[in-house]
């Protein structure tokens, strides 16, 4: 009889307790799990194939999740990762995501993690809300689903654009980039996610001062889950620093940038 081990894949980030189990993941059941295991249902019930699936409650009180075949981007970052096909690949995962998820109807009071007001804008679909690379599969070069909804959320198509473009842009200051895109031009990659994205161009003049309130909140956010501990309190001292730098960054750039995306 075969038997599986587990495989720890946290890895010193903040989703603490994640495991691989043969061909499944298992994590701790949070607050917002069932709401977040309403969101996959859907997915999954509309055709989507890029997330992973739910398939229960383990003996040990875990949720159980579909492993998603491929390979996430870890750091430093591989070059495929990086190129202008991956993103414009993630750019249009994105997309897909949130044609997917547009149908959803979330239960009303729904408890999704984190800050949910309506500060961003009318709610139009519960983002991913952390599109980065780590989050983002891919299968012979090609971004193909997108993993970790830990912080899922109702938002905006724009803002849920924004984050991804924090990270992929990447909007922040080059010497916290990743080694292979210390001198990459962000506001060509900027337009280039934008336009497989599909974000009309009366809207490009948003992204900038999304990305300048995303950076701001984040910093709050942050500083706020750091108080009660475990890997937010890790990552706080140098992750708080990053959103400094990254917010001079795109204040000093703002003209060219805005110039490229639009």
């Amino acid at each position: 009889m075969a038997v599986n081990f587990e495989v720890p894949l946290s890895e010193g980030g903040v989703s603490e307790g994640v495991v691989r189990v043969g061909e499944t993941v298992r994590r701790p059941l949070r607050a917002h799990s069932p709401a977040v295991h309403g969101l996959l249902r859907h997915l999954e019930s509309v055709g989507f194939d890029g997330a992973p699936r739910v398939l229960g409650v383990d003996e040990r009180g875990r949720e159980v999740l579909s492993w998603v075949p491929g390979e996430a981007p870890r750091r430093p970052l591989p070059g495929y990762a990086v190129s202008e096909d991956a993103l414009r690949g993630v750019g249009r995962l994105l997309r897909g995501y949130h044609e997917a998820v547009a149908s959803y109807e979330a239960p009303d009071g729904a408890p999704w993690d984190g800050e949910t007001s309506n500060l961003d804008g009318e709610f139009e679909v519960i983002g991913h809300c952390d599109v980065t690379f780590e989050n983002v599969v891919f299968r012979d070069g090609v971004p193909a689903a997108l993993i970790d909804f830990d912080l899922a959320r109702p938002t905006t198509r724009l803002f849920d654009v924004v984050t991804a473009l924090r990270h992929w842009g990447p909007i922040a200051d080059p010497a916290d980039r990743d080694a292979l895109l210390y001198r990459a031009d962000v506001g060509r990659r900027l337009r280039l996610f934008c336009d497989a994205y599909g974000l009309e161009r009366e809207r490009r003049r948003e992204v900038l001062p999304a990305a300048r309130v995303r950076f701001e909140r984040s910093y709050r956010a942050m500083r706020n889950r750091a108080r009660g501990g475990g890997g937010w309190a890790r990552m706080w001292p140098v992750a708080g620093q990053r959103i400094r730098r990254a917010q001079d960054w795109l204040e000093r750039n703002w003209d060219e940038l805005d110039a490229r995306l639009c």
